[in-house]
């Protein structure tokens, strides 16, 4: 069949891409689902940092490759060896597939799922099929998914059952954000009642996090972020208190007003500079988790001295240390609950072709989620 989808076939483009135009909306041809595949049919999808930071090279990924990895949609059709899902079926997908055999999986750990990484690592389905392709050359799938086009196959494992009942623009953002900054607080750092947090960055998924530690029973939770409007999203969306990560003195002032820093961090930039200020602002005895991804050349240097003597923790966080098929469906019972109000994330909906300008918008802070819909 023929779908319309964003295609990118450079990275590293000159910034404004509303510009230099590096993600072409274009017809291509997509297979039908095999065996353990469906094929879905686009409803929302949301534009994630992750998307941006292929586009701008940071994340290297195999060329040419239809972007999206956060989206709902409507099932159309099954592969032969699908029973337990149907046309017309409400799904969000999961950017890491998982095959349930590796060592990860069968410790209930699939964020891990040696298959999946491989998979998204070479641009594949779990499995190593491609559906996509233009003129009979392939094109490679992100993250299993590639869901910024009318219409996706994915591996049954990138795909959850949801309750039809909820907005699929506001179910799009459970299959990224929602997972990835409540998992962090919940799953991967296990934040206890009564507990001092912490979030640097305070985009979807920062955000995302601080409701989370709201969810999860926080006493005190502090927001940090570079700009401003960010910081009135933070007190808006659960945070006691906010500061400027650009202030000189940021981390005194963290430390002054929270008796020695915050007993869980947590990192959702995906940049050094924002790791080492959660670190440094990380209690005696606290934890430190990262959910961002920065360029694979980059790293941070820790004091071992203190990490030793503080008795810290590092963790890293991915996919928010999730069990979708569990998590997702619990996360939406929050948010109809009003414990998690994510549809508060969402800044404005937007066409598949204004996905440059969007890339603008995102890569310059002002926003936090731009939702893509389809007709």
């Amino acid at each position: 069949m023929k779908t319309k989808a964003a295609v990118i076939y450079e990275l590293g483009a000159e910034k404004p891409y509303a510009n230099s135009r590096p993600v072409r909306v274009e017809e291509v041809d997509l297979e039908g689902p095999g065996e353990h595949e469906v094929l879905v049919k686009m409803a929302a999808a949301g534009v994630c940092h992750s998307d941006l930071s292929v586009v701008a090279g940071v994340r290297e990924r195999p060329l040419p490759i239809v972007l999206g990895h956060e989206a709902s949609g409507v099932v159309e059709e099954v592969g032969s060896r699908v029973t337990d899902l149907q046309p017309g079926d409400h799904v969000v997908f999961a950017f890491l597939p998982n095959c349930g055999k590796c060592q990860p999986c069968r410790d209930g750990r699939p964020s891990l799922c040696e298959s999946g990484v491989a998979a998204n690592s070479t641009g594949t389905l779990l499995g190593g099929h491609m559906r996509l392709s233009k003129n009979g050359a392939r094109l490679y799938h992100q993250a299993g998914v590639s869901c910024f086009a009318d219409y996706a196959v994915a591996h049954r494992s990138s795909v959850i059952k949801i309750d039809p009942d909820l907005p699929l623009d506001v179910a799009c953002t459970f299959s990224c954000a929602v997972i990835t900054g409540v998992g962090a607080v919940l799953n991967t750092a296990k934040v206890p009642v009564g507990s001092t947090v912490g979030v640097v960055g305070l985009g979807g998924t920062g955000l995302a996090a601080v409701m989370g530690a709201k969810m999860a029973g926080a006493r005190h939770i502090v927001g940090i972020d570079a700009l401003d409007d960010k910081l009135d999203w933070g007190r808006r969306l659960g945070c006691d208190e906010v500061f400027n990560a650009l202030d000189n003195d940021v981390v005194d002032k963290v430390r002054d007003a929270t008796g020695g820093g915050l007993e869980y961090m947590f990192e959702c930039v995906g940049k050094v500079e924002a790791m080492e200020l959660a670190y440094r602002v990380t209690k005696r005895g606290g934890t430190t988790t990262s959910s961002g991804l920065s360029h694979p050349a980059t790293s941070f240097a820790v004091q071992h001295v203190n990490l030793v003597t503080e008795e810290r923790t590092i963790k890293g966080s991915y996919l928010g240390s999730c069990v979708a098929e569990r998590d997702i469906p619990h996360y939406i019972e929050m948010y109809k609950r009003g414990a998690l109000p994510v549809n508060e994330l969402i800044c404005e909906r937007i066409p598949l072709e204004e996905i440059n300008e969007a890339f603008d918008h995102l890569d310059e802070g002002h926003t936090v989620r731009q939702i893509i819909t389809f007709d």
